[in-house]
């Protein structure tokens, strides 16, 4: 984890709205406050709750994907407030690399509270307008690291955005065309609605299903399978590959190609990388959708005994 040397005082300045992080639900705002202190230069707050209804703690531990839900609200939050991006402008990932201590990531009585020092940089603009930016995050729990992430991610107008998406501009998933659960057990859940793959016959392979009904990956309308679906789909593979095991990830690096759409399956598979380390477990989780891969995530989890 990077040095951290003469931190601002935690932001004060500006309260965060759901409008502002692009949620409908007020209580899926995980950020409380934001300010500047330099040019480009940002802090953020964030306060996790103790128990989420679908990012769920396991072991006495936050959910890791709070952490990248944080730095994924981060993207909007800074591009309204920090750079006049107008509401109704669409973001579109390239990619999120980020990764916890886990040590930090333990569940207190009272919510958690997190400081995300964030520095932002290869800043290009369009005609005046932001048009791609990387956030390098630094995140601390009460003064100690929680965290670390880097993330860019490209902004368009909406006759731009409408162009790009051709005729999926305003696609929905189709009635009836949601596949089966996986297991909730396998993938480290608790009930159907929260499994984002599907079994196949194949091993170490599934296909994402996308519930456009889900209250929190799909908060309000989308014309593709959102940027934190596909890395739940990554987390539940990791688990679903190490069952029996104990599997904790702390660290992601993905990239986001192309749209996965909703009018074709899209097949999740999983391989296991070589590591050293007995402790760990590094996984590649690849989407392909038409012959075509459209996501992929290098996944790093701490694994421990099977579990009872």
């Amino acid at each position: 984890m990077p040095v951290i040397q003469q931190l601002p005082p935690i932001a004060t300045g500006f309260t965060v709205s759901s409008e502002v992080v692009h949620k409908r639900d007020e209580s899926e705002v995980l950020l409380t406050s934001w300010d500047s202190y330099r040019p480009d230069t940002f802090v953020v707050c964030a306060q996790w709750p103790v128990q989420h209804r679908f990012y769920q703690s396991r072991n006495g531990l936050h959910d890791p994907m709070l952490f990248a839900e944080s730095v994924r609200q981060c993207f909007p939050l800074l591009s309204h407030a920090g750079y006049d991006v107008p509401f109704g402008h669409h973001l579109i990932w390239q990619y999120l690399n980020f990764e916890i201590v886990p040590s930090a990531m333990d569940i207190g009585s009272d919510p958690t509270e997190v400081e995300l020092y964030i520095t932002c940089s290869d800043i290009r603009r369009r005609g005046g307008q932001l048009a791609a930016l990387t956030l390098h995050v630094i995140a601390l729990r009460d003064g100690k690291h929680l965290g670390v992430a880097q993330a860019r991610f490209t902004c368009h107008t909406p006759s731009v955005y409408r162009r790009l998406r051709g005729r999926y501009a305003g696609a929905t998933a189709l009635p009836g065309a949601l596949p089966a659960a996986e297991a909730p057990h396998l993938v480290a859940r608790e009930q159907d609605e929260d499994v984002v793959l599907s079994p196949t016959e194949q091993h170490d392979t599934w296909l994402l299903r996308n519930d456009t009904s889900h209250p929190v990956l799909f908060d309000h309308p989308l014309d593709h399978s959102p940027g934190m679906l596909m890395l739940e789909a990554a987390r539940q593979a990791t688990h679903a590959h190490a069952y029996a095991e104990h599997a904790y990830p702390v660290k992601f690096e993905s990239t986001f190609l192309q749209f996965a759409e909703f009018d074709a399956p899209c097949q999740v598979t999983v391989e296991e990388l070589p590591t050293r380390d007995r402790t760990q477990r590094r996984t590649e989780i690849v989407a392909t959708q038409n012959g075509e891969m459209a996501f992929s995530s290098l996944v790093t989890a701490l694994v421990g005994p099977p579990l009872p």
